[in-house]
């Protein structure tokens, strides 16, 4: 008896934990195909996750490194795709005229391959900061679980505020499409 009593005390707690720890996919779109996402963004007005990503230089930066600053988090699947690189460009342009702000161009792109895009295209205003070995995209819920694009990063945009706080969320509803540059914009400039 008390051993049945044990083991379903034993079940029913590794059920609560294994609830506790579980996250909820969420399903974008990929030229109008749902893919799934690890999870959902975190949420606006919750601080934002602690991240550790790889620069360029082959350097480990993470969210301290830019404390005091409003982030703007550009992440996307590839650098070398068309709407990818047309982000980039954007914020690029926009970081210029922004204040106390920089942007971090986030993806699963080799140092490497984000170097030479940069250097191709004459990128300066942006930071670009690679997940290939991190756990950004499950931390921020952004890493897709299936599909051809498995392992990849979704697009999305999260703004975060000097104190750490996040201001602005953005799951792009299509990978295929660009996300909302003015929206990502007010929130800063608020």
């Amino acid at each position: 008896m008390f051993s049945k009593l044990v083991l379903s005390s034993l079940l029913f707690f590794s059920a609560f934990l294994f609830a506790q720890n579980s996250k909820t996919a969420n399903t974008v779109l990929l030229g109008g195909k749902p893919v799934h996402t690890y999870s959902k963004l975190p949420a606006v007005n919750k601080q934002a996750p602690k991240f550790t990503l790889t620069g360029v230089d082959m350097k480990d930066q993470n969210l301290d490194s830019y404390k005091g600053k409003y982030l703007i988090l550009n992440i996307f699947p590839s650098v070398d795709t068309g709407v990818c690189s047309a982000s980039v460009r954007h914020f690029n342009e926009d970081a210029a005229n922004l204040p106390n702000t920089v942007v971090l161009c986030i993806s699963k792109d080799l140092p490497f391959a984000q170097k030479r895009f940069c250097g191709a295209e004459g990128i300066k205003n942006v930071v670009m900061l690679s997940d290939f070995r991190s756990d950004f995209g499950k931390i921020y819920g952004v890493e897709i679980t299936d599909s051809a694009m498995k392992g990849l990063l979704s697009r999305a945009v999260v703004v975060i505020d000097p104190s750490g706080k996040i201001i602005y969320e953005e799951q792009v509803d299509d990978i295929s499409h660009e996300p909302n540059y003015e929206a990502a914009m007010k929130a800063v400039k608020m």
